[in-house]
């Protein structure tokens, strides 16, 4: 299946790799398919890219990319509703908000998208941690130190 795309032009997709948002995206309550793409020269982000509409898609990386030590904890309904049996099963994202300069974009981790990579569910979940911001710094104020040589 061909798909025109926001950022990659026109792709070949693998219908098996569609991942099913059954309330949509908060903001986009209407777009219930996406499939996620690859970088090819940044392996860190992805595009979340909607099927039905070329201009809808996000880019997105794991939290754990920027900040190592971001845990949550899911509910049941969205255990359930994903049809989630076990803790490999889930890929965790954030929606980076891309600024320029590129150190100034931000990470939403207070509502991170949750994908089943079995079923091929997801949901964007709000997380009831106060410390987690909508727009964290994708270049945290205290990098981890390097220790050299």
């Amino acid at each position: 299946m061909k798909i025109p795309t926001k950022y990659l032009g026109e792709v070949e997709i693998d219908e098996q790799r569609l991942i099913h948002f059954a309330s949509g995206i908060p903001g986009f309550i209407d777009e219930k398919h996406f499939i996620l793409m690859e970088l090819a020269d940044n392996p860190a982000f992805q595009i979340l890219q909607s099927v039905e509409t070329k201009d809808v898609a996000f880019v997105v990386t794991s939290p754990h990319t920027v900040y190592p030590d971001y845990t949550i904890k899911l509910d049941d309904t969205i255990i359930e509703s994903l049809q989630i049996e076990s803790e490999n099963d889930v890929l965790l994202f954030s929606i980076v908000t891309l600024k320029s300069p590129f150190q100034k974009s931000t990470l939403n981790l207070k509502s991170p998208l949750v994908i089943n990579s079995r079923s091929k569910r997801g949901k964007q979940y709000i997380v009831a941690i106060d410390e987690y911001s909508t727009t964290a710094p994708i270049v945290p104020e205290n990098p981890l130190e390097v220790k050299g040589e």
